[in-house]
């Protein structure tokens, strides 16, 4: 991720003539289907909002201003008393696990998905003999591991978490095994190292109770920085690859790109039809007393994107809500957009040119023509399509405005600019037509300075030849996907149905 850190300049939407021309080509090769973008249900140092379910309202649904679809909650051993497994039907044990159970509620009711990711295992079953890490003075430096006789109770324990959330009334849709297995903490932390996931998964996962909880999904152990060593071992051994469907890590200390841990480790996910989810990262979250600038808020933009572009099919950040995050304090010392309490921050309106429009669709690949030079690669892009929509995303870091030339796959009869130029309200999402005379492959968009850019095309229904083959075949049948874009064998719940007329319409079945 390219930083910068020059100063914001007022901008007209309109790109200045003289303006010079990048040059992307959208091509018709498709990659990774984006399941969606969400956060963390934590606030402060892991502490659940409890009652207060106002991040998640402000945040997740269709129909929010931001978009998210995907909370990620602690499955938590307590510190306090004696921490043993529930007894089954005695929920009200030293676990924490009911401080998500509202916000948990609001996510699935507005069609989104939730998963619970271990800290730790409960102490009694690790050599240490406590749900923290060890690495402390007090805590006598020994490395709390999950204890090789304990192997067998381990997925029958996420199975009492999964009782548990459906007795509150929470299908939760998938399990992680653990929060950053590789980094030795003073927390609540469990060490393994690759071997030991493999041994854990490959003997025992199988007692996962996936009968009782059809659909659900494993995650793998979510490494500190997104390593192969973690990920590659559970896909290459086909006994722990046919228990693993999503493979997980965070970014901590390693760009998506450019230290390349995150592409590497979706290569052999992708080749098994495994989804590949970025599960945690806070971006400048060091920033100290102050709300983040917006290079910084660029520099986020570029996170999301370069993400994608690694092949991630679900990014979750790290808290819903911090002066760094999406959702306000009420701490007056961190700014004054920040001083009153669960309003929504400049980032989600960031995060939402994702998560509004690029959930559900499928990334195509692009090509820069290089002849632009220094001035097209300071730029990023991507491009994705979803139903009959194309999207083009661009982030300008520079100080000059520029005109983007687009060559797409596909013709397209209208379209949509949305725009984010600073850190003000009024510069945040702006939406304008983008006009187009006649259907065309080829066409100039505006890309302002120091901008975040969604261009929305309508592709022309004529000559769409890179849609669903199958949906626009005369003779073939109806199909059907969820609202997140992912197919479905069988209509099931709210759906959309595409005819092979190529026409949609959103509907319900039992």
């Amino acid at each position: 991720m390219k930083k910068f850190f020059t100063a914001m300049l007022a901008l007209a939407t309109v790109t200045a003539a003289s303006a010079a021309t990048i040059g992307l080509t959208v091509n018709s090769k498709r990659c990774q289907t984006i399941t969606g973008f969400g956060a963390a249900c934590c606030d402060g140092a892991m502490c659940p909002y409890g009652t207060d379910t106002n991040p998640v309202k402000l945040l997740f649904g269709p129909t929010s201003k931001i978009g998210l679809n995907i909370m990620r909650m602690e499955i938590s051993p307590n510190f306090e008393g004696d921490i043993r497994v529930p007894e089954w039907g005695n929920w009200d044990s030293p676990y924490d696990w009911q401080g998500s159970v509202p916000s948990a509620k609001i996510v699935k009711q507005r069609g989104g998905i939730v998963f619970g990711t271990p800290w730790s295992p409960p102490g009694e079953y690790k050599t240490n003999g406590t749900a923290q890490g060890g690495n402390a003075e007090d805590q006598g430096y020994q490395k709390g591991k999950l204890r090789t006789d304990c192997y067998e109770k381990f997925f029958p324990w996420l199975n009492t978490f999964l009782a548990y959330m459906k007795s509150k009334g929470v299908a939760v849709d998938a399990v992680s095994i653990q929060n950053e297995p590789d980094w030795w903490v003073s927390y609540s932390g469990c060490l393994y190292d690759p071997q030991d996931l493999v041994n854990l998964v490959k003997g025992y996962a199988h007692l996962l109770d996936r009968e009782t909880y059809p659909g659900l999904r494993l995650i793998s152990g979510e490494s500190l920085g997104f390593t192969q060593n973690f990920t590659d071992p559970l896909m290459k051994d086909e006994t722990c690859r046919n228990q693993i469907d999503i493979v997980a890590g965070h970014l901590y200390g390693h760009d998506p790109l450019e230290s390349g841990n995150m592409k590497s480790s979706a290569i052999l996910p992708a080749k098994y039809g495994k989804e590949v989810w970025m599960t945690e990262h806070s971006c400048t979250d060091n920033i100290g007393e102050r709300l983040p600038t917006w290079h910084e808020q660029l520099y986020f933009a570029e996170e999301l994107n370069e993400c994608l572009q690694a092949g991630c099919t679900g990014y979750i950040y790290w808290y819903m809500r911090a002066h760094w995050a999406f959702v306000s304090t009420g701490e007056a010392k961190y700014g004054a957009e920040n001083k009153t309490k669960n309003k929504l921050l400049p980032r989600a309106y960031v995060l939402s040119h994702f998560a509004k429009h690029v959930t559900g669709s499928t990334r195509l690949t692009t090509s820069r023509d290089k002849s632009s030079g220094k001035i097209g690669a300071a730029a990023e892009y991507s491009a994705y399509i979803k139903g009959d929509s194309l999207i083009v995303m661009a982030i300008d870091t520079t100080k000059n405005s520029h005109e983007l030339k687009l060559v797409l796959p596909e013709k397209v009869r209208s379209g949509i600019h949305v725009l984010s130029t600073g850190n003000e309200l009024e510069n945040l999402c702006q939406e304008s037509p983008i006009t187009i005379d006649e259907p065309t492959n080829e066409l100039t968009v505006s890309m302002p300075a120091r901008s975040l850019n969604t261009y929305i095309f309508t592709i022309d229904n004529s000559t769409n030849a890179i849609d669903d083959k199958e949906a626009i075949r005369k003779d073939a049948p109806k199909v059907y996907y969820d609202l997140h874009g992912r197919r479905l064998p069988a209509p099931k719940g709210i759906c959309i149905e595409r005819s092979a007329d190529g026409t949609s319409r959103k509907i319900y079945e039992d």
